[in-house]
């Protein structure tokens, strides 16, 4: 297997399992008083899962952005071109405009 299909699923576990720690916080904190909603409702298991889907998707997002941001292993230093670049000043151009009349 690829390194980088390898490294993208251990990104995504670990995506949604932070989302399983915040769904169950949410419930055990009863955050808005959704533990009442999903117990109360017949679709609140339907809710839960989709929480943890839809947070799953975001937290392996995120973990593999952070991931892949963090791999940069370039030694020199950055900030674009160091160069000063002459500064002419401004010249402004009248331009002929005309304008319809409104009505």
């Amino acid at each position: 297997m690829p390194k980088l299909v390898r490294l993208y699923i251990l990104q995504v576990l670990a995506g949604f399992g932070l989302s399983a720690i915040f769904v169950g916080l949410l419930l055990w904190f009863n955050v808005a008083n959704l533990w009442h909603l999903v117990n109360a409702t017949s679709g609140g298991f339907v809710a839960v899962v989709m929480l943890f889907m839809f947070n799953g998707i975001v937290f392996a997002g995120v973990q593999f952005s952070i991931t892949i941001m963090r791999m940069r292993q370039d030694d020199t230093p950055g900030g674009g071109k160091k160069e000063h670049l002459p500064v002419t000043p401004a010249r402004l151009i009248p331009i002929q405009a005309e304008a319809k009349p409104r009505r």
